[in-house]
Protein backbone atom coordinates (compact mmCIF):
# COMPACT_ATOMS: atom_id res chain seq x y z
CA UNK A 1 0.00 0.00 0.00
CA UNK A 2 1.42 3.60 -0.81
CA UNK A 3 0.98 5.38 2.22
CA UNK A 4 2.04 8.64 0.09
CA UNK A 5 -1.17 8.84 -1.89
CA UNK A 6 -3.81 7.95 1.04
CA UNK A 7 -3.93 11.13 2.67
CA UNK A 8 -2.78 10.95 5.88
CA UNK A 9 -1.93 14.29 7.71
CA UNK A 10 1.26 15.99 7.25
CA UNK A 11 3.48 16.17 9.96
CA UNK A 12 4.28 19.27 11.95
CA UNK A 13 7.56 20.68 10.82
CA UNK A 14 10.24 21.41 13.57
CA UNK A 15 10.63 25.03 12.98
CA UNK A 16 9.11 27.53 15.88
CA UNK A 17 6.84 29.89 15.48
CA UNK A 18 8.76 33.17 15.93
CA UNK A 19 11.80 34.44 16.96
CA UNK A 20 13.19 34.85 20.20
CA UNK A 21 14.11 38.44 21.16
CA UNK A 22 17.38 37.37 23.02
CA UNK A 23 18.42 34.42 20.19
CA UNK A 24 21.94 33.20 19.97
CA UNK A 25 23.73 35.56 17.42
CA UNK A 26 21.43 38.40 18.04
CA UNK A 27 22.25 42.11 19.00
CA UNK A 28 21.26 41.42 22.30
CA UNK A 29 23.29 38.02 22.81
CA UNK A 30 26.27 38.12 20.35
CA UNK A 31 28.03 34.62 19.91
CA UNK A 32 31.26 34.22 21.99
CA UNK A 33 31.04 37.38 23.99
CA UNK A 34 29.80 37.04 27.42
CA UNK A 35 28.36 40.10 28.86
CA UNK A 36 30.54 41.80 31.78
CA UNK A 37 29.27 41.79 35.18
CA UNK A 38 29.78 45.36 36.03
CA UNK A 39 26.92 46.35 32.46
CA UNK A 40 24.86 43.81 34.24
CA UNK A 41 24.89 45.17 38.04
CA UNK A 42 24.32 48.45 36.33
CA UNK A 43 21.29 47.26 34.52
CA UNK A 44 19.67 45.93 37.53
CA UNK A 45 20.43 48.88 39.50
CA UNK A 46 18.16 51.08 36.64
CA UNK A 47 15.88 48.72 36.76
CA UNK A 48 15.59 48.47 40.77
CA UNK A 49 15.40 52.35 40.46
CA UNK A 50 13.07 52.54 37.83
CA UNK A 51 10.76 50.09 40.09
CA UNK A 52 10.46 51.62 43.26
Amino acid sequence: MDYGKSGMAKTGKKAPRHAEHNAKGSEKNPFGRPQPKTELLKRMKEAATRKS
